[in-house]
């Protein structure tokens, strides 16, 4: 599946304020990116033995790290808890959703937006890039 719920978020975030520093592209991927890495991680760690445990550390880190790197995208913890909770039979296959939904989806929103929003006149997006 290239869709994730975290998406309809980012959505919102990208398209219906597009100037917000959420919005601009460096925080949409790597918010995305932090978020499926953190959910990664916890699931194969504490979430496997700790289920409730594991659903809290996911976002929190997420939250931790965008706020460490500045690229808070609200949606990236999101995406924590969506990576920490998916199910599939080996805990390491869950690694493929950073690529896949999470990075691609990402990178299209992102094609998308620079399509969308920057077709109206009174509209600039990004305002920054990195």
């Amino acid at each position: 599946s290239f869709l994730i719920g975290s998406f309809g978020a980012s959505a919102v975030i990208v398209f219906g304020t597009p100037h917000a520093p959420s919005a601009q592209p460096r925080n949409l991927i790597c918010g995305h990116l932090i978020g499926a890495l953190c959910g990664c991680i916890v699931r194969v760690t504490i979430y496997q033995y700790e289920k409730s445990i594991g659903c809290a550390i996911a976002v929190a880190t997420s939250i931790v790290l965008m706020q460490f790197t500045e690229t808070g995208h609200p949606p990236g913890g999101a995406t924590a808890l969506i990576a920490v909770t998916s199910e599939h039979i080996l805990p390491w296959a869950n690694f493929q959703l950073i690529l896949m939904p999470a990075l691609s989806g990402a990178f299209t929103m992102l094609l998308v937006a620079l399509i969308v929003n920057n077709m109206a006149h009174k509209r600039t997006y990004p305002i920054f890039w990195w």
